[in-house]
């Protein structure tokens, strides 16, 4: 699903909503997720009854090029890990 469609489908839903009013809620709770994962000292970001957004490190490694067989290095880098609630994955699960 890309965000043209989520935001079209939330429009639908609710009524009285325009597009434009839904893409304004979504950028802006992406957008305090993010912060909250920079600004937070754990960072992490918890949504009740949905799950748990992380920052992870990944140190430097080396890795293979999978075209040539080259060896690489790869640098570290930071990522963001999700771990769904136990009622998301109950959901999925049915």
């Amino acid at each position: 699903m890309t965000k043209a469609e989520l935001i079209e489908i939330v429009a639908e839903k609710v009524e009285g909503v325009s597009k434009t009013d839904v893409n304004a809620v979504y950028e802006a709770i992406f957008e305090t997720i993010i912060r909250a994962l920079k600004e937070d000292e754990k960072h992490r970001y918890q949504v009740n009854n949905f799950g748990t957004f992380e920052l992870k490190h990944r140190d430097a490694r080396k890795g293979r090029n999978p075209a040539t067989g080259e060896q690489i290095d790869i640098p570290a880098q930071t990522t963001i890990a999700f771990r769904p609630a136990a009622s998301v994955k109950a959901d999925l699960s049915k």
